[in-house]
């Protein structure tokens, strides 16, 4: 017999005829036995994977029952009894995973020997074998298919590696494409891509593949690429002639963290470190680090915000080193007791006691004395945890004993610097947090403290596909910090993940449930922060309450001109761990902001703050607006980039406090900036939450900034009947050849979403007659413009001549964003002609462009105009690849019209290989995507009635 559990589990006789099994727990049993034919597999093992983790009452009776099934489909003699266990009597090489293995083993070999074609013809066969999903009929077996799934994943790059050494390139793209879309932090797929794409004549986007990839993972990782994208890069770059196309280079095993948790407890005399009685979790770097940095340093600060971990971190380091320890919690030392306070801990830390009585020949000595005197010939690591109440005290000592005590070290943890002459700072950040959709949220440090304390209050708690987006989110809510999760752990005593979730709005009232031995500024999360603000003086503690009106933190420059304190207070909260400073912006963690927003209001100073807030960035914007437009607009795209955010609040707070007027400018004069960036879904709700407020009103003198807010509403996609007569009105309160005098990007707006007039000829000869006195971006604009109303009239030739001046135009202003915007039109007219190369170099060539603008709408268009002209020069494949790549990026924007185009092209892709059932299902998912309202969609909307036709005639 043969047994299949790559997908659905069957057994074929020996004359290859299908084998009746029975119900799925059968099928379950089988998976699990053919996962191991020839072995015994454990009673407990089985029950595991037929019930998971609630077993029925009797499962050993259910487990006997479920074999002898097994046994009267199978033969009563393939299904073995043991004392250990059940066995399946049969050849491994008779169960398809076996096989797999074994063919993509000698694969493997033959692709290292050097015999890419016999690798080539052996990993085929391999993967041949798949018809699904891995131990399908076995849902609980989900560590043994994620296994399999990566053998799959490892033996397709290896037989794809095969192909690349065969000179397969082109036919190798689109799969490629596809599979670095579904595994987009897998380098050495990525490399692949780019020998693919280099060995099809597309340098160009070989290097784009490498940018792409090197971003993703500075973005997710923190790294840079590894040594074999690396050179793939560097090869493509050079245009080496002898690119190896070698498979990926052996992987070196990382060696365990030197006294990494699991370590052996070491030697030596440990004063005052506890047992621990919950895991260390996700902190393995910064342990390995911290042993680097006591190996080198005698003094060492851990420094962050309250609740990341910075004693826990501290324990387990001291916990893991070969000599004496002494560990000192200060937290009980009060500041009033002054520099002997300190001190005093130390020694009764130490067990160094005092005479009990004193006289003039013994008087008392200085507690520093007798410090220095015990410590002084003595190898010592000497924790000091909890300083920043007594920062001063804490430096002074140790400076004193680091000094007089050549064989100490010590570490001390605390919000706070000491700031004294060598001492090493290593801040402890919080635990690294998950993307709002990961692929695996385990993956993630935060998420896995989560599931592991949840576990110990809920016993048989997992991260799984139904709670994974709620685990998520509360550990992005809590930023990270260790102490913050484990609160929110533990009320799952008594709520649902879902309930925790939806009330971290409320979160300081919500977890106050700590441990009861734990100091009572670390019970609840309120009392966290506010230890750490007790701590600041009254112009920081002032400060710290303006800043919160900030989102995405604050440039020195614009907290000064917000929050009119100077920048050496805001540096003062940096260096008291309130905000933390990265890339030149200072920032509160979203726990602490909400504290200092409670602080703020209660100062009363809220409404103020936050207009002076909304003026700075009104400032902003429309200082950046007009230079979107020009040469300088990458540089004003990342500073936007940073305080987009923050925008975006400012219009909030116009809606809720009435200041409209003010709301329809900022956001006006945004609008450039979040189209070019593919913002659409979140500001056309700020849009449409504006115009309900202005409701039937139109502010005067402001007609321009209101047509841009309704046309920003119109972005969804999604029209009620509000909207359409919102929309009308606009057709009628700026004609046509309003030239815009204070929002400039209205002209390309106003234009997109309302077209032209019916007389096309009229508009044209109008847009030549004001054309030339424009200013350059406009000048550029109408130009293009006037290439898309020749195109209308069938005026071909004159049609590529206009858009060739608006070309020039926009590149002589280093103009990229309108560059792309004629190239589509250029590659649009080129298809319209049948040269479908053209239009794919064209294409290309905006999606290079688009790429360095990280301009993703813009790319997904690029990318279905590319998969139109492949799709015309007879490459269905390669079109496939262009609009699936197309369409994930239009969703992640929010790009409807983008996205009702990609699922056209999927379904034409269909059609053209007569799967016909498939193309009327993308055809009604496109149609239903594609605006209605919009005109710049009217051309998809009539390929989409096309295209149906076409699939309902069979034609």
């Amino acid at each position: 017999m043969r047994f299949e559990i790559l997908g659905p589990t069957s057994v074929l006789d020996e004359d290859g005829a299908p084998v009746a099994l029975g119900g799925p727990r059968v099928r379950a049993l089988l998976t699990l036995l053919a996962l191991n034919a020839g072995r015994v597999v454990g009673a407990g093992q089985l029950v595991d994977g037929l019930y998971g983790p609630h077993p029925p009452d009797g499962v050993a009776n259910a487990l006997q029952s479920q074999v002898s099934r097994l046994r009267r489909a199978l033969g009563r003699d393939l299904v073995e009894f043991h004392p250990a266990g059940y066995r399946l009597v049969a050849d491994p090489q008779d169960v398809d995973a076996r096989r797999f293995e074994l063919l993509a083993r000698d694969g493997r070999r033959s692709l290292a020997d050097g015999d890419a074609r016999r690798a080539a013809a052996l990993l085929g066969a391999a993967l041949e074998l798949w018809r699904g999903v891995p131990l399908a009929d076995a849902p609980h077996a989900v560590s043994a298919a994620a296994g399999l799934e990566e053998l799959r994943l490892a033996a397709t790059e290896d037989r794809l590696q095969a192909d690349l050494e065969l000179g397969r390139h082109r036919d190798l793209v689109a799969e490629l494409r596809r599979l670095t879309a579904a595994h987009p932090l897998r380098e050495r797929l990525r490399a692949q891509l780019m020998r693919a794409l280099y060995g099809s004549g597309r340098q160009a986007e070989a290097l784009a593949v490498y940018d792409e990839a090197r971003r993703l993972l500075d973005r997710e990782l923190g790294i840079e690429p590894g040594v074999e994208l690396t050179a793939a890069h560097l090869a493509v770059l050079r245009a080496d002639p002898s690119l190896d196309p070698a498979g990926a280079p052996a992987v070196t095993p990382v060696a365990a963290v030197p006294g990494g948790p699991s370590a052996p407890p070491a030697g030596g005399l440990k004063r005052g470190l506890r047992a621990q009685l919950t895991s260390f979790v996700g902190r393995a770097e910064e342990l390995a680090q911290l042993g680097a940095r006591l190996r080198d340093n005698r003094l060492v600060t851990l420094i962050g915000p309250g609740g990341a971990g910075k004693t826990r971190l501290a324990q387990e380091a001291a916990a893991q080193e070969p000599g004496d320890v002494c560990f000192v919690p200060l937290a009980h030392v009060t500041g009033a007791a002054g520099a002997t306070g300190v001190p005093g801990a130390v020694l009764v830390a130490l067990d160094i006691r005092d005479a009990l009585r004193h006289t003039p020949q013994r008087p008392a000595i200085d507690p520093v004395t007798r410090l220095l005197t015990a410590l002084a010939e003595r190898d010592l690591l000497l924790v000091l945890d909890n300083c920043e109440h007594l920062v001063a005290a804490v430096a002074e000592l140790a400076d004193a004993l680091l000094a007089g005590c050549p064989g100490l070290r010590v570490l001390t943890t605390s919000r706070e610097a000491l700031g004294i002459t060598g001492e090493s700072i290593l801040p402890v950040s919080p635990l690294r947090l998950p993307p709002p959709e990961p692929d695996d949220p385990l993956a993630y440090a935060a998420v896995r403290l989560f599931a592991d304390r949840a576990a110990a209050v809920r016993p048989g708690f997992g991260v799984d596909g139904g709670n994974a987006a709620d685990v998520v989110r509360i550990c992005r809510a809590l930023d990270g910090l260790p102490l913050a999760i484990e609160l929110a752990a533990a009320r799952l005593r008594t709520l649902s993940v879902a309930d925790v979730a939806a009330r971290l709005d409320d979160r300081f009232r919500l977890l106050t449930r700590g441990s009861r031995t734990a100091l009572p500024r670390h019970q609840t999360l309120r009392a966290v922060v506010a230890w750490s603000w007790d701590l600041l003086d009254d112009a920081e503690q002032r400060l710290a309450g303006r800043l919160s009106v900030f989102v995405g933190g604050a440039t020195p420059e614009a907290a000064e001109r917000v929050c009119g304190a100077p920048e050496e207070v805001l540096f003062s909260l940096a260096e008291k761990s309130l905000v933390e400073h990265v890339g030149g912006r200072y920032r509160m963690l979203d726990t602490i902001r909400a504290f200092c927003a409670e602080r703020l209001a209660e100062s009363g100073e809220t409404a103020a703050i936050r207009d002076a807030h909304t003026a700075y960035y009104l400032d902003l914007v429309l200082t950046a607006d007009p230079l979107l437009r020009t040469a300088a607009q990458l540089d004003w795209l990342a500073r936007l980039d940073e305080e987009s955010d923050d925008v975006e609040a400012a219009v909030r707070w116009t809606t809720e406090s009435g200041q409209l007027a003010t709301g329809l400018r900022l956001l006006a004069h945004g609008t450039c900036y979040w189209w070019m960036r593919g913002h659409r879904g979140a500001v056309a709700g700020l849009a449409a939450g504006l115009l309900a407020a202005i409701g039937d009103a139109r502010p005067a003198g402001m007609e321009e900034e209101y047509v841009m807010c309704v046309l920003v509403t119109a972005w969804t996609g999604v029209a009620d009947d509000d909207l359409r007569e919102r929309l009308a009105e606009v057709r009628g309160l700026l004609p046509i050849t309003h030239l815009p005098e204070r929002v400039e990007f209205l002209m390309m707006m106003r234009s997109m979403f309302t077209g032209p007039p019916g007389d096309v000829e009229t508009i044209y000869h109008e847009l030549r007659a004001f054309t030339e006195g424009l200013p350059p971006w406009q000048r550029a604009l109408s130009y293009c413009g006037m290439g898309f109303v020749l195109q209308i009239l069938g005026r071909a030739e004159e049609s590529l001549a206009a858009f060739r001046r608006a070309l020039a135009a926009f590149r002589a202003i280093g103009e990229r964003w309108g560059t792309i915007l004629v190239l589509s039109g250029l590659g649009a007219l080129a298809s319209e002609r049948g040269d479908y190369a053209a239009s794919y170099a064209l294409s290309d060539e905006a999606l290079t462009l688009a790429r360095e603008l990280d301009a993703r709408a813009e790319m997904a268009e690029a990318l279905c105009r590319r998969g139109d002209a492949l799709l015309g020069m007879g490459e269905p494949l390669g079109g496939r690849a262009d609009y699936e790549e197309a369409a994930e990026l239009a969703r992640r924007v929010g790009s409807m019209d983008v996205l009702a185009w990609a699922d056209l092209g999927l379904a034409e892709v269909a059609l053209s290989a007569g799967e016909r059932g498939l193309a009327l299902s993308l055809l009604a998912q496109a149609r239903a995507e594609c605006p209605d309202d919009w005109y710049s969609t009217e051309d998809i909307r009539n390929r989409i009635d096309a295209a149906l036709d076409r699939a309902v005639s069979g034609r």
